[in-house]
C-alpha cells in the first residue's frame, strides 16, 4: 500500500513478512549441510528429508531445486538430487576472499570497536576455548563464526558486514571438517587478535587475521589432498516394461 506523506511525496508501508515454510526448509536443509549431518556426495532422498522435517515433499523439493541453484546442492537428471562436493578451486577462491573481507574488517575494528566491543569479543574467545577444551567442535566452529561476525560488524562498514554475511555460512562450512585439526591454535590467534583490537593497532589486527584466515585456508586444502575421491552417484537403471509373448 503507498500512502502521501506531508510534504506529498509518496511513501511505501512496510510489510513485515514471515518465512515461507519453503524457505524455512531451505534454511534447514542448509544447517543440515553445514554442521556435517549431510556429507559431500549425499544422496538426498525427498521422502527421507520430509520425514527428517516433519513436513510434506513438495517444500523440500522446492528447496531442493532452489538449492541446487546457489551450489549448495547437485541435481543429476535420472539419479536424484546430491549434496554438492565443491571443488578444491571453489574452496580455495571463497577462502581467498574471506581473507581480504576478514583482514579489512579487523582493521576496521582496531578503529572502532571501543571498551564494548573488546568486551563482547572476549566473552565470545572465552566460550570457543571452553568448547575446544570439552571437545565440542560444533559449539566452536558456531562460536568461531559468531566471533568473526562480531569482527566484521565491530568495523563500523555496513557494505562490508553484508558481503562478509553472504559467505559466511559456506565459510562455516569449509571450516567444519578443519576445526579439530586447528583447535586451541585457532582460539589463541583469536585472543592475539583481540589484543590487537583493544590496542587500537590497526596494521597488527590487520596482519594476524590475514595469517588466520590463511591458516585455516592451508588446512582445508591438505584435508582436501588427503581425503579418498568422492565416486560420481551411479546411474539408476530403469527396467524396461516387459513384453508378452504369444504362447
Amino acid at each position: 500500500m503507498l500512502l502521501s506523506d506531508q510534504a506529498g511525496q509518496t511513501a511505501a508501508t512496510k510489510i513485515q513478512r514471515p518465512a515461507t515454510l519453503r524457505e524455512s526448509v531451505i534454511e534447514a536443509i542448509q544447517e543440515l549441510i553445514v554442521s556435517g549431518q549431510l556429507k559431500p556426495g549425499q544422496h538426498l532422498v525427498e521422502s527421507e528429508l520430509a520425514d527428517l522435517l516433519g513436513v510434506s515433499r513438495q517444500p523440500v523439493r522446492e528447496a531442493l531445486q532452489q538449492l541446487s541453484g546457489e551450489g549448495w546442492v547437485d541435481l543429476h537428471p535420472g539419479q536424484g538430487a546430491f549434496v554438492h562436493v565443491p571443488t578444491v578451486e571453489e574452496a580455495d577462491q571463497l577462502l581467498a576472499v574471506r581473507a581480504l573481507l576478514e583482514t579489512e574488517s579487523a582493521r576496521l575494528a582496531a578503529k572502532h570497536a571501543g571498551e564494548d566491543g573488546v568486551k563482547r569479543l572476549r566473552a565470545l574467545c572465552a566460550r570457543g576455548i571452553a568448547a575446544v577444551q570439552t571437545d565440542d567442535i560444533d559449539g566452536a566452529v558456531a562460536i568461531n563464526s559468531e566471533l568473526h561476525a562480531l569482527v566484521t560488524a565491530l568495523s563500523g562498514n555496513k557494505v562490508l558486514a553484508e558481503l562478509a554475511s553472504q559467505v559466511a555460512r559456506r565459510v562455516r562450512w569449509y571450516h567444519t571438517p578443519v576445526a579439530r585439526q586447528r583447535g586451541m591454535a585457532s582460539w589463541e590467534e583469536h585472543t592475539a587478535l583481540i589484543d590487537a583490537i583493544e590496542a587500537g593497532d590497526e596494521r597488527r589486527a590487520a596482519k594476524i587475521m590475514r595469517e588466520h584466515t590463511e591458516h585455516t585456508r592451508v588446512s582445508y586444502m591438505e584435508q582436501r589432498e588427503n581425503e579418498p575421491v568422492q565416486p560420481a552417484p551411479k546411474p539408476v537403471r530403469r527396467r524396461r516394461p516387459r513384453t508378452q509373448q504369444a504362447g
